[in-house]
Protein backbone atom coordinates (compact mmCIF):
# COMPACT_ATOMS: atom_id res chain seq x y z
CA UNK A 1 0.00 0.00 0.00
CA UNK A 2 1.53 3.45 -0.71
CA UNK A 3 2.24 5.86 1.91
CA UNK A 4 -0.21 8.75 1.85
CA UNK A 5 1.47 12.08 1.37
CA UNK A 6 -0.87 13.43 4.27
CA UNK A 7 0.45 10.80 6.79
CA UNK A 8 2.01 13.52 9.06
CA UNK A 9 -1.32 15.17 9.37
CA UNK A 10 -3.39 12.16 10.07
CA UNK A 11 -0.72 10.68 12.65
CA UNK A 12 -1.18 13.91 14.62
CA UNK A 13 -4.60 14.25 14.30
CA UNK A 14 -4.53 10.78 15.69
CA UNK A 15 -2.31 11.35 18.63
CA UNK A 16 -3.88 14.66 19.76
CA UNK A 17 -7.06 12.55 19.86
CA UNK A 18 -5.35 9.83 22.08
CA UNK A 19 -4.43 12.58 24.15
CA UNK A 20 -7.63 12.99 26.53
CA UNK A 21 -8.56 8.97 26.21
CA UNK A 22 -5.04 8.44 27.85
CA UNK A 23 -4.93 11.54 30.01
CA UNK A 24 -7.81 10.34 31.50
CA UNK A 25 -6.81 5.75 31.55
CA UNK A 26 -5.82 3.48 34.12
CA UNK A 27 -3.48 2.40 32.30
CA UNK A 28 -1.23 5.96 32.36
CA UNK A 29 -2.27 6.94 35.90
CA UNK A 30 -1.43 10.77 35.72
CA UNK A 31 -2.79 11.79 39.20
CA UNK A 32 -1.07 8.81 40.52
CA UNK A 33 2.04 9.55 38.96
CA UNK A 34 1.74 13.76 39.79
CA UNK A 35 1.30 12.69 43.39
CA UNK A 36 4.43 10.07 43.91
CA UNK A 37 7.99 9.23 42.94
CA UNK A 38 7.45 6.77 40.70
CA UNK A 39 9.22 6.13 37.90
CA UNK A 40 7.93 4.70 34.22
CA UNK A 41 10.84 3.30 32.97
CA UNK A 42 11.63 -0.24 32.97
CA UNK A 43 14.83 -1.69 35.33
CA UNK A 44 17.01 -2.29 32.06
CA UNK A 45 16.73 0.87 30.66
CA UNK A 46 18.04 2.06 33.81
CA UNK A 47 20.49 0.08 34.34
CA UNK A 48 21.64 0.11 30.60
CA UNK A 49 21.45 4.22 30.47
CA UNK A 50 23.13 4.43 33.28
CA UNK A 51 23.90 7.83 35.96
CA UNK A 52 22.20 10.62 34.35
CA UNK A 53 22.65 13.30 37.46
CA UNK A 54 23.14 16.26 36.12
CA UNK A 55 23.16 15.09 31.88
CA UNK A 56 21.11 16.82 29.59
CA UNK A 57 18.79 14.00 28.34
CA UNK A 58 16.57 14.26 24.91
CA UNK A 59 13.16 12.87 24.98
CA UNK A 60 11.72 12.51 21.38
CA UNK A 61 8.25 11.54 20.58
CA UNK A 62 7.67 11.60 24.70
CA UNK A 63 4.05 11.75 24.20
CA UNK A 64 2.53 13.16 27.64
CA UNK A 65 6.25 13.30 29.61
CA UNK A 66 5.58 10.83 31.95
CA UNK A 67 9.17 9.01 30.72
CA UNK A 68 10.43 12.34 30.18
CA UNK A 69 9.66 13.17 34.28
CA UNK A 70 11.11 9.68 35.26
CA UNK A 71 14.75 10.40 34.04
CA UNK A 72 14.18 14.34 35.79
CA UNK A 73 13.47 12.34 39.05
CA UNK A 74 16.60 10.61 38.54
CA UNK A 75 18.57 13.98 37.88
CA UNK A 76 18.81 14.62 34.85
CA UNK A 77 17.81 17.80 33.10
CA UNK A 78 15.56 17.13 30.70
CA UNK A 79 13.74 17.98 27.20
CA UNK A 80 10.84 16.22 25.65
CA UNK A 81 9.65 16.70 22.28
CA UNK A 82 6.47 15.59 20.73
CA UNK A 83 4.40 16.53 17.75
CA UNK A 84 1.42 16.68 19.58
CA UNK A 85 0.41 20.08 21.37
CA UNK A 86 -2.28 18.28 23.73
CA UNK A 87 0.26 16.04 24.88
CA UNK A 88 2.73 18.85 25.13
CA UNK A 89 -0.04 20.90 26.99
CA UNK A 90 0.12 17.61 29.62
CA UNK A 91 3.55 17.19 29.86
CA UNK A 92 3.66 21.20 31.04
CA UNK A 93 1.22 20.19 33.24
CA UNK A 94 2.72 17.12 34.86
CA UNK A 95 5.99 19.00 35.33
CA UNK A 96 4.38 21.42 37.58
CA UNK A 97 2.44 18.45 39.39
CA UNK A 98 5.33 17.15 40.41
CA UNK A 99 7.70 19.42 41.20
CA UNK A 100 9.88 19.15 38.04
CA UNK A 101 8.98 22.49 36.21
CA UNK A 102 12.91 23.82 36.98
CA UNK A 103 14.67 20.53 35.56
CA UNK A 104 11.87 19.96 32.66
CA UNK A 105 11.20 21.90 29.41
CA UNK A 106 8.57 20.25 26.46
CA UNK A 107 8.10 21.54 23.07
CA UNK A 108 5.61 20.76 19.93
CA UNK A 109 7.68 19.83 17.05
CA UNK A 110 7.92 16.89 14.67
CA UNK A 111 10.85 14.43 15.41
CA UNK A 112 12.15 16.04 11.60
CA UNK A 113 12.07 19.35 12.67
CA UNK A 114 13.87 18.73 16.00
CA UNK A 115 16.90 20.19 15.43
CA UNK A 116 15.28 23.72 14.38
CA UNK A 117 12.83 23.63 16.94
CA UNK A 118 15.82 23.17 19.62
CA UNK A 119 17.71 25.81 18.22
CA UNK A 120 20.61 23.76 17.81
CA UNK A 121 20.59 23.09 21.65
CA UNK A 122 23.09 19.39 21.85
CA UNK A 123 22.42 16.84 24.46
CA UNK A 124 24.63 13.88 26.44
CA UNK A 125 21.23 11.54 25.87
CA UNK A 126 18.71 11.00 23.53
CA UNK A 127 16.11 8.84 24.57
CA UNK A 128 13.44 6.86 22.60
CA UNK A 129 11.01 5.26 24.27
CA UNK A 130 9.13 2.01 23.45
CA UNK A 131 7.01 2.20 20.10
CA UNK A 132 8.08 5.40 18.63
CA UNK A 133 9.87 4.15 15.35
CA UNK A 134 6.35 2.69 13.83
CA UNK A 135 5.74 6.19 13.12
CA UNK A 136 8.57 7.68 11.37
CA UNK A 137 9.00 6.65 7.38
CA UNK A 138 12.57 7.62 6.95
CA UNK A 139 15.41 5.99 9.53
CA UNK A 140 18.27 7.56 7.38
CA UNK A 141 16.73 10.94 8.39
CA UNK A 142 15.90 9.89 11.92
CA UNK A 143 19.27 8.84 12.74
CA UNK A 144 21.31 11.72 11.36
CA UNK A 145 18.30 13.98 12.94
CA UNK A 146 19.48 11.87 16.53
CA UNK A 147 22.86 12.69 15.49
CA UNK A 148 22.82 16.07 15.21
CA UNK A 149 21.37 16.64 18.59
CA UNK A 150 23.97 14.76 20.13
CA UNK A 151 27.31 16.52 21.34
CA UNK A 152 30.44 15.01 21.12
CA UNK A 153 30.61 11.51 23.18
CA UNK A 154 26.60 11.44 23.71
CA UNK A 155 24.70 8.49 23.14
CA UNK A 156 21.04 7.55 22.03
CA UNK A 157 19.47 5.08 23.95
CA UNK A 158 16.69 3.46 22.04
CA UNK A 159 14.46 0.53 23.79
CA UNK A 160 11.77 -0.76 21.16
CA UNK A 161 9.82 -3.53 20.32
CA UNK A 162 11.17 -6.09 18.11
CA UNK A 163 10.02 -6.31 14.30
CA UNK A 164 10.52 -9.80 14.54
CA UNK A 165 6.92 -9.72 16.85
CA UNK A 166 4.99 -8.29 13.87
CA UNK A 167 5.09 -11.60 12.26
CA UNK A 168 2.93 -13.28 14.35
CA UNK A 169 -0.77 -14.34 14.40
CA UNK A 170 -2.64 -13.91 17.39
CA UNK A 171 -1.91 -17.29 18.71
CA UNK A 172 1.95 -16.19 19.09
CA UNK A 173 2.44 -19.76 17.30
CA UNK A 174 2.51 -19.15 13.12
CA UNK A 175 4.10 -16.53 11.40
CA UNK A 176 1.37 -14.58 9.16
CA UNK A 177 2.87 -11.66 8.25
CA UNK A 178 5.82 -9.91 6.22
CA UNK A 179 8.59 -9.13 7.70
CA UNK A 180 10.20 -6.47 4.62
CA UNK A 181 7.52 -3.68 4.63
CA UNK A 182 9.22 -1.05 2.61
CA UNK A 183 5.44 1.25 2.37
CA UNK A 184 3.48 2.42 5.22
CA UNK A 185 0.59 0.92 5.88
CA UNK A 186 -2.90 2.46 6.45
CA UNK A 187 -5.07 1.53 9.73
CA UNK A 188 -8.58 2.75 10.96
CA UNK A 189 -8.37 1.43 14.81
CA UNK A 190 -11.57 2.89 16.94
CA UNK A 191 -8.90 1.97 20.26
CA UNK A 192 -5.87 2.84 21.21
CA UNK A 193 -3.86 0.51 23.48
CA UNK A 194 -5.49 1.85 26.84
CA UNK A 195 -8.96 1.86 28.34
CA UNK A 196 -11.10 4.21 27.30
CA UNK A 197 -13.39 5.39 24.67
CA UNK A 198 -13.65 5.20 20.47
CA UNK A 199 -11.09 7.81 19.13
CA UNK A 200 -12.16 10.98 17.38
CA UNK A 201 -9.50 10.26 14.38
CA UNK A 202 -8.92 6.37 14.11
CA UNK A 203 -6.88 6.42 11.07
CA UNK A 204 -2.69 6.34 11.20
CA UNK A 205 -0.30 5.23 8.61
CA UNK A 206 2.60 3.12 10.48
CA UNK A 207 5.83 1.52 9.24
CA UNK A 208 7.50 -1.74 9.87
CA UNK A 209 11.18 -1.62 10.21
CA UNK A 210 13.53 -3.98 10.43
CA UNK A 211 16.51 -4.71 12.90
CA UNK A 212 18.94 -4.71 10.60
CA UNK A 213 17.81 -1.21 8.96
CA UNK A 214 17.87 0.56 12.67
CA UNK A 215 21.14 -0.61 12.94
CA UNK A 216 22.71 0.75 9.64
CA UNK A 217 20.59 3.73 9.44
CA UNK A 218 22.86 4.44 13.13
CA UNK A 219 25.97 3.64 11.80
CA UNK A 220 25.66 5.47 8.81
CA UNK A 221 25.07 8.44 10.72
CA UNK A 222 28.18 8.21 11.90
CA UNK A 223 26.90 6.65 15.54
CA UNK A 224 29.28 3.70 16.90
CA UNK A 225 26.63 0.67 18.13
CA UNK A 226 27.84 -0.28 21.38
CA UNK A 227 25.50 -3.00 22.71
CA UNK A 228 22.00 -4.43 20.81
CA UNK A 229 19.83 -6.58 23.40
CA UNK A 230 16.96 -8.72 22.27
CA UNK A 231 14.86 -10.11 25.37
CA UNK A 232 12.04 -12.51 25.31
CA UNK A 233 9.55 -10.44 27.24
CA UNK A 234 7.31 -7.93 26.02
CA UNK A 235 4.98 -5.49 28.31
CA UNK A 236 1.38 -6.71 27.41
CA UNK A 237 -0.21 -10.32 26.39
CA UNK A 238 -0.05 -9.71 22.50
CA UNK A 239 -0.64 -13.69 21.80
CA UNK A 240 -2.79 -16.02 23.66
CA UNK A 241 0.11 -18.36 24.20
CA UNK A 242 2.23 -15.70 26.31
CA UNK A 243 1.93 -16.06 30.17
CA UNK A 244 3.12 -13.77 32.68
CA UNK A 245 6.71 -13.90 33.22
CA UNK A 246 9.03 -11.69 35.09
CA UNK A 247 9.29 -8.43 33.44
CA UNK A 248 6.30 -8.55 31.88
CA UNK A 249 4.45 -11.51 29.58
CA UNK A 250 6.75 -14.30 27.47
CA UNK A 251 6.49 -17.77 25.89
CA UNK A 252 5.93 -20.61 28.18
CA UNK A 253 9.09 -22.81 29.31
CA UNK A 254 10.10 -25.12 26.81
CA UNK A 255 8.08 -23.21 23.80
CA UNK A 256 10.19 -21.98 21.13
CA UNK A 257 10.64 -18.37 21.53
CA UNK A 258 11.17 -15.19 19.51
CA UNK A 259 13.15 -12.29 20.50
CA UNK A 260 9.52 -9.36 21.41
CA UNK A 261 11.80 -6.46 22.58
CA UNK A 262 15.14 -5.25 21.78
CA UNK A 263 17.31 -2.17 23.19
CA UNK A 264 20.38 -0.60 21.60
CA UNK A 265 22.93 2.03 22.68
CA UNK A 266 24.50 4.03 19.92
CA UNK A 267 27.70 6.70 20.90
CA UNK A 268 28.65 9.93 18.92
CA UNK A 269 32.59 9.63 18.70
CA UNK A 270 34.50 12.64 19.11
Amino acid sequence: MTTDPDWLLINRENWDSRVPVHAASDFYDLPGFGEGAVSTLRPYELDEVGDVSGKRLLHLQCHMGQDTLSWARRGADVTGLDFSAPAIRRADELSLSTGLKDRARFVVADVYNAPTALEGQRFDVVYTGIGALVWLPDLVRWARVVSSLLSDGGFLYLAEFHPAGDLLGQDGTTVEYDYFQPEGQTYDNPHTYTDGPELGNSTSVQWQHPLGDVVSALAAAGLRIEFLHERDVTLFRRYRALERVPGGYGFPAGRPRVPLMYSVRARKTV
